[in-house]
């Protein structure tokens, strides 16, 4: 398969220098929240097997996915259109795209609402409306994301430090005056299912697993992409989920700005805490923009138009109260995109036998990989929360894959029984 997005042998680069990008992505709001959400209904000990196992599936396809583009020297939308078609891969992926991103721009721009409005009533008690704050907010973060602000990188440099040294803080507060107690003898309320924790721990990179192929194209050699996605998500991912697990356990509440309020964390965290979702969340109007511009078919000069559009929806999500639906906005993620990577497992590893020779781009919108993907999604939805049927997202995925060989060999036979009778 010839691409022009091929990258060359001059172009690759260290493990090391991979490993750090899905450092830095798992260091974010979102894992927090995931934590804390898991951390009230399991034990410590049940949230640390979640994480291992969410993480660990999200890892297997993600290594899968991520050596097939290393093969190839392709990113996944190239790859994607051997099973999708060109056309249902652009329009697939870009649908999961802005999906995740315009969702996440929601639930950010609600938790900074949230956190701006607390710390306006601490420091000079003004109650804010939390809408009002994420609409303000939500309007900020997508005017940067649409104008630019040449001053956002040197913002994030200090906004992710900042971050983790509030973290650091509020654990220090959360295992005084009593909190250690308090985490040992934790007992949940309410239980959540360890099928359910594992979907949600799943959603929090599905949508990174399966287009880690932008970035492992670069990689040297398969070894490369399994070391550099395995101690690049799962130390990094852990710590974050186990903090909000514990910060939750001690103030009984997930939402990050509430539990930094409750810790006792200064306005300074606060101030931390919106700077890290304001300089997140330009990432996420602007890669949700991009998404919508390849879904309405927009030229890059109408590209502010479609990242309006991504903003705005979500600055809307965010004031009707979409973090209240945090939960049913996971389970949306882990059964749509997992089975993406189902069918291209199938394609490369089992049909293609692992050889980049056997990738063969397929023109339009290729039937097979479309009926697959659609059928696992809607079985991993449907499983995702019904202990019986295992875990969700596997069961997309598996579903896909089988279904996938089963439909193109249907294909194959169709195609050469029309030859002959020509």
């Amino acid at each position: 398969m010839d691409d022009k997005y091929e990258i060359k042998e001059s172009e690759r680069q260290s493990w090391l220098s991979l490993a750090m990008i899905w450092t830095g992505s798992m260091i974010c709001i979102p894992c927090l929240m995931i934590g804390g959400v898991i951390g009230t209904g399991l034990s410590l000990g049940g949230v640390v097997l979640a994480v291992l196992a969410g993480y660990g599936i999200v890892c297997v396809y993600m290594c899968l996915v991520g050596m097939e583009s290393c093969d190839t020297g392709l990113p996944t939308v190239s790859m994607a259109s051997s099973v999708l078609g060109r056309k249902g891969a652009q329009f697939i992926i870009s649908l999961m795209l802005a999906i995740a991103c315009v969702g996440w721009f929601g639930i950010q721009s609600a938790v900074c609402g949230e956190s701006f409005s607390s710390m306006v009533s601490g420091i000079i008690g003004i109650d804010i409306p939390v809408w009002l704050s994420s609409i303000f907010w939500g309007i900020v973060m997508l005017v940067t994301a649409v104008y630019g602000y040449n001053g956002l990188k040197i913002l994030n440099f200090i906004a992710v430090p900042a971050l983790v040294i509030v973290l650091v803080y509020s654990m220090v507060l959360a295992f005084s005056g009593g909190g250690l107690d308090t985490i040992m003898a934790f007992s949940p309320a309410s239980r959540m299912s360890f099928i359910s924790a594992v979907s949600m721990v799943v959603a929090s990179f599905a949508l990174g697993g399966v287009i880690s192929g932008d970035y492992s194209r670069y990689a040297r050699s398969r070894k490369d992409v399994i070391k550099s996605t395995v101690l690049g998500v799962f130390p990094s991912g852990m710590v974050m989920m186990l903090i909000g697990a514990i910060l939750s356990i001690v103030t009984g509440q997930y939402d990050i700005s509430l539990v930094l309020a409750a810790v006792g964390v200064p306005a300074l965290g606060l101030v931390a805490l919106v700077l890290a979702t304001w300089t997140t969340n330009v990432t996420n109007a602007y890669s949700g923009g991009l998404a919508v511009s390849n879904l309405l078919g927009f030229g890059e000069e109408r590209f502010r138009i479609s990242c309006a559009v991504a903003g705005l929806i979500g600055t809307v999500l965010a004031a009707v109260g979409l973090l209240s639906k945090f939960e049913f906005f996971l389970n949306i993620l882990s059964a749509l995109i997992p089975p993406i990577a189902g069918v291209m497992i199938a394609s490369y590893w089992i049909l293609g036998k692992g050889e980049k020779e056997n990738l063969i781009e397929k023109e339009g919108w290729y039937l097979p990989g479309i009926l697959a993907f659609a059928i696992g999604a809607v079985v991993a939805y449907v499983t995702g929360n019904i202990a019986i049927f295992l875990i969700g997202p596997v069961n997309g995925i598996v579903v896909a894959m089988v279904l996938y060989i089963i439909f193109v060999k249907i294909a194959e036979k169709g195609e050469a029984g029309y030859e002959k009778n020509r």
